[in-house]
């Protein structure tokens, strides 16, 4: 009997907020400003909110909890 074992993808490097509290704050921000929250428009506004307020990305892989 052959056992096959299965491999783990390669998690893709990102860019992940370096201060995740002031993400969470702005992006609450954005679900309240826009009627829809996954939209082109409220993702350019969190990321140059983010920015703007002091906010960092890296690249990266999101830590697990």
């Amino acid at each position: 009997m052959v056992v096959r074992r299965r491999r783990r993808k390669a998690a893709k490097k990102r860019p992940v907020p370096t201060n995740p509290t002031l993400y969470a704050r702005v992006k609450a921000e954005a679900k309240r400003i826009f009627k829809v929250y996954p939209s082109a428009y409220a993702n350019g506004w969190l990321v140059r909110t983010y920015k703007k307020r002091g906010g960092r990305f890296r690249m990266g892989v999101k830590k697990r909890r």
